[in-house]
């Protein structure tokens, strides 16, 4: 086999593939070998020895052959790529077929990309930001967690905020035309979680089960949907259901089976703050990577490839589509609100923000290894421990035990993550 190597622009790299007669003719008898197993052919048993004439009159020399290049491909490919070595981002492209005997082939194949920094990315600093918590926030995450965890029971009352009402719903312009995508039948709403457009779940409160009324709403004028955007609509509502609700009490068993330790309140509200000032420190980090980033694409040459980046746009888009589903919003349904299809919603709203965070990861993992950033064993070790510390469920620690051991991919996913803050950390002034 032979190999004829050149770099293209957007990391592809172009493999001139030559194979020589006498391997094709050792493919050509495996494709005998292999309809002598698996073929039908009239006359004969399976697995029974077929004549190569006969298994010829039945394909014809035009399949067979197709059959031969096909499986020389296969090969030349997967053996193309260890003798030159390369290591592919995503499956390669044969583009050209350039002779059949012999086989000679050219393939695309995309590659990670080259990271050129220049020194004066030394110049570069981030200035340590500290982040704060106080007691009204950590009071609005207890209601937050009542809120997650309320109950409700049916009752045949008047509605109140915070109720979870169950309505039916058909929505009409002012001229008494139906609008589309304004009907629900069945639909489940918590009074006051602001879901709706405003003034409709306020609209709702004093009114009882199997009550039948219009509500008047006029939509805000920088309405996320520009078809109902400042429009004045009536809607036919219908209650269907009543449910109130019942907020738990922070007891320890409560506690405990939301955090796997037994805390009273008092600990609890402490182990709350130390949550959230995480949560701040690491979106203050966030931020402070982001522009490190932009600081750092100034002074690095990088060409990040189609494939790559369009793994990386599903990657992020996928985080997004789980942020919304945690809020109840389906994604494909606020697609449709912004009469865009996935394919340009990804265009417009998520390819920049996924290209930065690409950018990020393979100009630090380059800065990583010029300046040989390491994380050592006892490093990793103290990490897990902190990591093992936050749960006091003996079954979870286990689990965690079992997956962070050295060699494992989540170890190695830790040490990773590790040196990729270690790297970060060196731009703090």
């Amino acid at each position: 086999m032979k190999i004829e190597r050149q770099n293209l622009a957007n990391s592809i790299v172009e493999l001139v593939v030559e194979e020589t007669v006498d391997n094709i003719a050792q493919y050509r008898k495996e494709v005998f070998k292999d309809i002598e197993k698996n073929a039908e052919v009239k006359g004969f048993r399976k697995w029974a020895k077929i004549p190569e004439v006969v298994i010829l009159r039945e394909y014809g020399e035009d399949r067979i052959n197709h059959m031969a290049i096909e499986k020389a491909i296969d090969n030349l490919y997967r053996n193309a790529l260890r003798e030159a070595n390369v290591l592919p981002v995503a499956q390669g492209e044969i583009v050209e077929i350039i002779s059949e005997s012999p086989l000679k082939v050219k393939i695309h194949i995309e590659v990670l990309p080259e990271v050129t920094v220049e020194d004066s990315y030394k110049k570069v600093s981030l200035e340590k930001k500290h982040a704060t918590v106080d007691d009204s926030e950590v009071e609005a995450a207890l209601k937050d967690i009542q809120t997650r965890f309320t109950t409700y029971t049916e009752a045949d009352e008047a509605i109140v905020m915070w109720d979870r009402v169950t309505i039916s719903t058909q929505g009409w312009d002012k001229e008494g035309k139906k609008l589309e995508n304004t009907n629900m039948d069945n639909y489940p709403i918590i009074i006051g979680s602001k879901i709706l457009v405003p003034g409709f779940e306020e609209g709702l409160v004093g009114h009882k089960k199997d009550e039948e009324f219009k509500l008047d709403i006029n939509f805000p004028a920088d309405y996320h949907n520009p078809d109902f955007a400042g429009k004045e609509t009536v809607f036919d509502v219908k209650i269907n259901k009543v449910e109130k609700a019942k907020l738990p009490e922070f007891t320890e068993e409560f506690i405990e089976q939301l955090r796997g330790k037994k805390l009273d309140l008092a600990g609890f509200k402490d182990l709350i703050k130390e949550e959230i000032l995480e949560t701040k420190e690491a979106n203050i980090r966030m931020e402070e990577e982001i522009k490190l980033v932009e600081e750092l694409v100034k002074h690095t040459k990088l060409e990040v490839g189609t494939k790559l980046l369009a793994h990386q746009i599903d990657r992020v888009f996928e985080e997004i589509k789980q942020n919304m589903a945690q809020s109840w919003i389906k994604m494909a349904d606020y697609i449709e609100s912004l009469k865009l299809t996935e394919a340009q919603y990804k265009e417009n709203h998520v390819k920049e923000s996924a290209l930065r965070r690409l950018q990020g990861e393979l100009i630090l993992a380059k800065l990583a290894e010029l300046e040989k950033i390491e994380v050592s064993e006892e490093e990793a070790k103290t990490e897990i421990d902190k990591i093992i510390s936050r749960f006091g469920n003996e079954e979870v620690i286990a689990r965690l035990k079992e997956l962070y051991v050295p060699g494992n991919r989540y170890y190695e996913e830790l040490k990773q993550r590790m040196i990729y803050k270690k790297t970060i950390d060196r731009f703090y002034k």
